[in-house]
């Protein structure tokens, strides 16, 4: 019995985001009912889930957008499209929604859903958008870094859909940010170590707010809340290397989730038709 609890502490402690790849027809591998029983009898919190919490959140079964909010397919969360984002002057404006989503043992587990918000007057800024179809957006990466290298403020909210300590939820930002800097610099190493500790010793419950604003090339803005919608700015992180590579995980050529990427190209293609 130790070795067992043993075990799947170490699984919760090494668990990171992974975008896994969608395939079609049946399994590979048909779990027992004993593994599923035993699985569910571990409880571990990370993968703790609790559907009626987000049960206000399900859209009417005939649609799933309203004139005030729109909800993302894959996780039910509800988003608003337009938004007044900690840090922000102005509001901005929903362009695309998505989720994360992980593997644990060969099953797929969304941790979050996340929604992309821009500047409603980045149809201005963006000329090279204007009559691409949502694939077009897609296969053309310069076009992503147009929308990062944009004047205007922007900003993802991520919700989390399970039980994440902070730890974690840093670790797994590390994994995608670290490998996109080659020489970090010591702003580099400043910034991550401010990003760092803003999650560490955190409780991230299902249902925490967190969000990450570009408010210029080189700042991001990090406010986070368990507790209803974020209100104030926890973090400032100022390096251009940082902030360029984490809208680089999600935006680039091997996004974290696909599903919010295509989303927010659909968006963009949307906006400039």
């Amino acid at each position: 019995m130790a070795a067992a609890v043993s075990y799947a502490s170490s699984w919760a402690l090494q668990l990171r985001f992974a975008t896994i790849p969608s395939h079609s027809g049946s399994p590979l591998v048909k779990l027992s009912p004993n593994f599923s029983s035993n699985l569910r009898r571990l409880s571990l919190p990370f993968l703790s889930w609790n559907p009626t919490k987000f049960r206000h959140l399900l859209p009417p079964k005939a649609s799933v957008e309203s004139l005030e909010y729109v909800i993302e397919p894959g996780t039910k969360v509800k988003f608003q499209k337009d938004l007044n984002v900690p840090g922000c002057t102005e509001s901005l404006v929903l362009l695309g929604t998505g989720f994360r989503e992980k593997t644990f043992a060969i099953i797929g587990v969304k941790v979050y859903a996340a929604g992309f918000y821009t500047k409603s007057s980045i149809k201005l800024s963006l000329d090279a958008l204007k009559g691409k179809p949502t694939g077009a957006v897609l296969e053309d990466s310069s076009l992503f870094k147009s929308v990062y290298q944009a004047p205007l403020d922007k900003s993802l909210w991520i919700i989390l859909v399970r039980h994440v300590d902070g730890q974690t939820f840093w670790n797994a930002l590390n994994d995608v940010i670290s490998p996109r800097i080659k020489k970090p610099t010591a702003v580099d190493e400043s910034a991550l170590s401010t990003f760092r500790n803003t999650f560490q010793g955190r409780d991230l419950m299902q249902g925490t707010s967190i969000f990450l604003t570009w408010t210029q090339h080189s700042n991001m803005l990090v406010s986070i809340s368990s507790d209803g919608f974020p209100t104030e700015v926890d973090a400032n992180i100022e390096s251009p290397n940082v902030t360029l590579a984490l809208f680089d995980a999600f935006f680039g050529d091997s996004p974290v989730s696909p599903t919010l990427k295509v989303s927010v190209a659909d968006g963009l293609a949307k906006n400039f038709s």
